[in-house]
């Protein structure tokens, strides 16, 4: 008899997107490939950050990370989006309000 798979459980050790919250990036994500802007993406789930890294070509350093930070839950906000630079182009504790930051650069790019 063969033994079943163990039921999935999260490591309490590692920070993760939740479904909700990566289908809002997945969304703004499919955006940008729609205009041919970002062509790849990678998610790091680490102690303390998970980290959505959107990438124009996989060889290259990271255009935008999106990261998580539940540390910063009472002061600064959970979300961030960083730039290349490594400037942080917005934090909140919204991610809808976080994200809207890359929109206004969708718009620019379109034009």
């Amino acid at each position: 008899m063969l033994n079943a798979a163990p039921p999935f459980q999260a490591d309490p050790d590692r920070v993760v997107f939740d479904r909700r919250e990566l289908g809002l990036i997945l969304s703004v994500y499919g955006r940008f490939v729609a205009a041919g802007e970002w062509r790849d993406y990678a998610m790091s789930f680490l102690k303390e950050v998970a980290v959505f890294s959107v990438f124009r070509r996989a060889t290259e350093h990271p255009l935008y990370r999106i990261e998580k930070r539940p540390r910063l839950r009472a002061s600064q906000g959970i979300y961030a989006v960083i730039g290349m630079d490594g400037r942080i182009l917005k934090r909140g504790h919204d991610l809808v309000q976080v994200l809207r930051v890359l929109d206004k650069k969708l718009i620019r790019s379109v034009e």
